[in-house]
């Protein structure tokens, strides 16, 4: 009885958590003190590796056009493979608390069960790793989305690739003389 008492204190420890980890990443939509003026705006698959590609473009756009402001974060694939993925996490480190309590259930206990049960250590290894590379999948959306001023300048989705620096350095050009065409400077 106490062994299950301390399971369902586990579960329910978990997913606190998970519900906490979700209610963090929201994110207020009014920001007092943001700049006006010309803003892109990348989002990018932070589990792809392209954080990096966002940061060197950063680096290479404020050269270029330091009164625009560039902000860039992670775009988040669909609530449905969002939500495989926290099941997935919340299955990953049920199974992992089970064969590290050892629990049984009460039934005749299967060879794959026995076997993690027996191995704890390697069993917990591989539901981990395995269970990871499953929820990576679905995380994973591959974006490289940029918007000049909320308008939609260059998807890889769409178009499969990122685009270069002299095609954006292209599509901003023409965003801004686009944006300051009607402006009469003399």
């Amino acid at each position: 009885m106490l062994r299950r008492m301390k399971l369902i204190l586990c579960v329910c420890m978990i997913l606190c958590t998970l519900d906490s980890k979700a209610e963090d990443n929201q994110v207020s939509l009014t920001k007092l003190g943001s700049k006006t003026g010309p803003t892109l705006k990348f989002f990018y698959c932070y589990s792809c590796g392209y954080r990096k590609v966002f940061e060197e473009y950063v680096s290479i756009l404020r050269e270029k056009y330091p009164d625009l402001q560039i902000n860039g974060e992670n775009y988040n694939p669909s609530h449905n493979k969002m939500l495989i993925a926290k099941l997935l996490s919340f299955v990953k480190i049920l199974l992992i608390i089970l064969i590290v309590s050892g629990l049984d259930l009460g039934q005749q206990r299967g060879s794959l069960w026995q076997w993690c049960i027996d191995n704890r250590f390697y069993s917990c290894i591989m539901i981990f790793f395995i269970f990871n590379a499953i929820e990576g999948h679905f995380i994973s959306s591959g974006a490289f989305e940029i918007h000049f001023n909320d308008v939609p300048v260059w998807s890889k989705l769409e178009t499969g690739r990122i685009p270069q620096p002299l095609e954006l350095f292209q599509i901003i050009d023409t965003h801004l003389n686009m944006q300051y065409a009607d402006v009469d400077i003399g």
